[in-house]
């Protein structure tokens, strides 16, 4: 089972949406460096993450598995409706009508056909149709299976495909008005809730430290992210979906607290029967995420590792990207607002290795390897802990991740105004280490 330690890893990178943050400009042209702009004159920009979810424990969309032993995958866009220059947010009657609130998304699964299963924007979107993945055309992957990802411009917006090439078969979706997509529009005052059927583009041609998206705490474009930290374990779960009991792994159980939410029993799971919460471990990193439940080389007790080449580009899909970084936000989620004691603007408290609830270090925390160039397909990267027969280069294992890296954001109000926040800890590696 690999759902204890992440919920879901995903491909990503930056899309225009002139209705998402800053609010400033009211054009962006797609797949275009021009769109590197000083912040305050910044073309709308939102996020996609290209999602991939494991099979086996409680079913979407009221968790992360869409079956109890297959993957599946969706494409979503994130999209923040906040104009951080005169301090105003999407009134608060829309922010209750659309999946996200101020961070809304569109979502939607890869199918068979292409074709949605419901509507994706964030005002029609229903979890039980459009996040309901018990459908024929849903698009499957087993376990161990070698999955083709693309993800390309179309006249009509991004389209994403994965082709299984254990069986043949694939799945796709486009990020279309056709298909459903739709950007929420920015009205601060009032009542009105407006979806702009939408074809989301790329925002950028290239992909450098200069091409981020302007809101996030990450500072990527072309990215890949293990999403952790949303689950742990639970011994009772009360009618509200809380933790009313022990929070923990057996063997280190403790009272549960407010980060014990979002609870199923055991019987709501499709195959894997454990009771557990997908809060976010925070102020308390010591959900199974930061156990050492990772890949290790102990197929007995661990799941393999999961494998992926470094992305390339090009009209062939056949050019290396020159450089690549290692990054973790960690000074982000262990902020005072969620309960920590970093300090983003000096650093101060801030570490790559968050503390549990008992203030200790967090007993693991996975980190980025390689494998040797020399094996069958070339080199490829991996999460989790060493593996032995298969770590080539671990970059120095959780120390991989660098130094605190300040970035420049919008001070909110502050009418054009920058300062500088610190939200991860980040290197830049020498050249592409695993090139495809």
């Amino acid at each position: 089972m690999e759902l204890p330690a992440h919920p879901a890893f995903w491909f990503g990178m930056a899309m225009c949406d002139t209705q998402s943050y800053p609010e400033q400009v009211g054009t962006c042209a797609p797949d275009s460096d021009a769109n590197i702009t000083p912040l305050a004159q910044h073309p709308g920009t939102a996020f996609m993450e290209l999602q991939f979810y494991p099979p086996g424990w409680v079913k979407q969309f009221n968790s992360q598995s869409c079956d109890a032993r297959d993957w599946c995958a969706a494409l979503t866009i994130d999209s923040l409706s906040q104009d951080p220059v005169n301090g105003l947010n999407l009134n608060r009657t829309c922010q209750r009508q659309i999946l996200g609130g101020l961070e809304y998304v569109n979502f939607a699964f890869l199918t068979r056909s292409g074709t949605p299963i419901g509507p994706p924007n964030p005002l029609d979107f229903n979890p039980a149709t459009s996040g309901n993945p018990t459908r024929p055309n849903v698009f499957f992957m087993h376990p161990g299976d070698h999955i083709a990802v693309s993800m390309h411009d179309t006249a009509h917006g991004l389209q994403t495909v994965l082709v299984d090439k254990s069986n043949g078969r694939s799945g796709s979706m486009t990020a279309s008005a056709a298909n459903g997509f739709g950007q929420i529009q920015f009205a601060p005052t009032g009542t009105s809730c407006t979806e702009i059927a939408s074809d989301f583009h790329p925002m950028y041609s290239t992909s450098s430290p200069q091409t981020r998206g302007p809101w996030a705490a990450h500072s990527y474009n072309i990215a890949f992210d293990e999403e952790i930290g949303h689950f742990d374990y639970c011994t009772a779960v009360d009618a509200n979906g809380n933790c009313a009991g022990q929070e923990g792994a057996p063997g280190d159980q403790e009272p549960a607290d407010g980060d014990d939410f979002a609870c199923f029993p055991a019987t709501a799971s499709l195959l894997v029967r454990v009771t557990g919460c997908n809060g976010t471990n925070a102020p308390g990193f010591d959900g199974s995420s930061y156990q050492r439940d990772w890949p290790d080389g102990n197929t007995a007790l661990h799941p393999t590792a999961e494998l992926f080449s470094s992305p390339q580009t090009g009209s062939s899909f056949s050019v290396n990207y020159t450089q690549a970084a290692l990054e973790t936000d960690t000074p982000r989620i262990e902020a005072p607002d969620l309960g920590g004691a970093c300090d983003r603007a000096t650093g101060t408290g801030c570490t790559i290795v968050p503390p549990t609830d008992d203030g200790h270090p967090a007993r693991f925390y996975p980190f980025f390897s390689i494998t040797s160039n020399h094996r069958p397909g070339g080199c490829r990267w991996f999460i989790g802990n060493d593996v032995p027969g298969q770590t080539a280069s671990d970059f120095g294992g959780v120390s991989q991740y660098g130094t605190l890296f300040p970035q420049e954001y919008l001070i909110f109000g502050g009418g054009g105004a920058t300062h500088q926040v610190i939200n991860d800890f980040h290197q830049n590696l020498t050249g592409n280490p695993c090139p495809a």
